[in-house]
């Protein structure tokens, strides 16, 4: 099984990271605002930053890492992997 960190952002540059062993179901809850809460509230959306794990503890010690990151570490880390800050979702196969 294949783990997940991410981070999703909203328009005006709001960023949630997340884990999940299901990273096209997860994003596709968040898109559907069927994830109440904070992603749900202000529209944070758009995947803008993935990174694959094979064990689960691993992706996990990853997200807290990241979590605590300021701000600034953590765009550049987006910056790293998609300068553009496009919805990565968007390749997801349809």
């Amino acid at each position: 099984m294949v783990y997940h960190v991410y981070i999703l952002a909203n328009a005006s540059g709001v960023l949630y990271t997340g884990v999940t062993n299901r990273l096209e179901r997860r994003v596709a809850h968040h898109k559907q605002k069927l994830c109440p809460g904070f992603t749900s509230k202000y529209d944070v959306v758009r995947l803008v930053y993935f990174e694959p794990f094979g064990e689960v503890r691993n992706a996990i010690s990853r997200e807290k890492q990241v979590k605590g990151w300021r701000r600034e570490k953590k765009l550049a880390l987006i910056r790293s992997m998609n300068p553009k800050f496009r919805d990565l979702s968007e390749d997801f196969p349809r």
